[in-house]
């Protein structure tokens, strides 16, 4: 049996990679016999990725630092890329690991693929099929499982979509999804919440609808529709209380203050930070959203999402009716809601979906998976099996 410790870089640059890293950070450890672990960030997003790996006590060994204003797509790419090159050159790890389907996620792949060193991708599989949404996350996350060695798919139906494609069930694990962990670990019935807001709100007498919408995708007349059914929801409904902490694009700041700002029960907030998102959701009525992660944690406290997008590439939570796809057309924004706040057999459908995304093993079952790849213990994880 191998004994010498193998150097893994963990590479991210937002806040969902940070909390979905998270908990396998502290897995990796939890065994530093095995393993000499690296985390380097782009700082493709700075406040919100430093919130998120404060909360599960991690620091960066690396900040590449290169957010700026307005920045592009080919921006972060190339200076990303250079910047990676030059840290992986220096280390010279065993492992990368990447998570989903970020442009940091894309760089620290396609520089590992570079340098011949294996790249292991958490997240692996999902698909939505439509290269432009959700964009330009779609194609970023085709294009790493291509250079990728260890697909970690967190489903049984990512997996398969691998498996479609032509990529080889030797280089597949499913694994469930790290976001599971992550929420689990984070929710707690005494939690005390960092903005003051949220309690004041919290402890009023009403069902809470939380919101979250910052896709590219939906800027323009989609937003316009979907904040114009998130208003009508408000006025029509007076036992209800919306939530919504407002994402830092110029562009989806103003839509929402422009359509949604002066209603006494719709409560505009700056971003929180992620132990405040998770204890919010799970003390919600129900979700509305165009998030992608949040498909992952709505079924973990059983609160139904409903998904203001066209497309989703988690078709395991609208199978499992934990999740209803709405499209971003106002009157069935507004329908499926109403619904699912007069009907209660319809609201009980939902929120008692069993949770496809995993059982808050996820994170072992990678580590361990590593480990037995580096021949560090003998027998391979069970995989993740919903």
């Amino acid at each position: 049996m191998m004994t010498e410790r193998k150097k893994i870089m963990v590479i991210l640059g937002t806040r969902p990679e940070a909390t979905k890293l998270g908990p396998i950070v502290q897995e990796l450890r939890k065994y530093p016999e095995w393993f000499e672990t690296k985390m380097v960030v782009t700082g493709q997003q700075k406040e919100q990725l430093y919130q998120a790996l404060s909360h599960f006590n991690i620091q960066p060994d690396v900040d590449l630092s290169l957010m700026k204003e307005q920045q592009t797509l080919a921006y972060i790419m190339s200076t990303a890329i250079t910047g990676l090159d030059q840290i992986i050159v220096k280390e010279r790890p065993d492992l990368i690991l990447v998570h989903g389907d970020t442009q940091t996620t894309l760089c620290g792949g396609l520089v590992a693929f570079f340098h011949k060193i294996p790249v292991g991708h958490v997240e692996a599989g999902l698909r939505s099929y439509n290269k432009y949404s959700p964009w330009p996350e779609e194609v970023n996350r085709k294009l790493v499982d291509v250079v990728t060695d260890f697909l970690f798919a967190p489903t049984i139906m990512s997996r398969d979509n691998l498996l479609r494609e032509g990529f080889s069930e030797n280089n597949i694990f499913v694994s469930g999804q790290t976001a599971v962990d992550a929420a689990i670990m984070t929710n707690r019935s005494d939690y005390k919440f960092h903005d003051k807001r949220l309690t004041e709100i919290l402890n009023q007498d009403s069902r809470i609808i939380t919101i979250t919408a910052h896709r590219k995708e939906n800027y323009g007349d989609p937003m316009l529709r979907m904040f114009r059914a998130i208003r009508r929801i408000a006025d029509n409904h007076p036992d209800v209380s919306i939530v919504y902490p407002v994402h830092l694009s110029p562009i989806v700041r103003e839509t929402a203050i422009n359509i949604l700002s002066g209603h006494e029960r719709i409560h505009l907030l700056y971003p929180i930070d992620y132990p405040d998102m998770i204890n919010l959701i799970s003390r919600s009525y129900l979700l509305l959203s165009d998030s992608g992660g949040l498909q992952e944690e709505a079924p973990v406290f059983h609160k139904p999402l409903v998904l203001m997008r066209d497309t989703t590439e988690r078709p395991e939570a609208v199978a499992a009716n934990a999740v209803y796809l709405a499209g971003t057309e106002e009157e069935a924004i507004y329908a499926v809601t109403t619904r699912l706040l007069t009907d209660m057999n319809f609201y009980n459908t939902m929120s008692n979906a069993v949770n496809p995304f995993g059982d808050g093993e996820a994170s072992r079952r990678i580590v361990q998976y590593i480990a037995h790849h580096f021949g560090l213990i003998y027998v391979s994880p069970e995989q993740f099996d919903a």
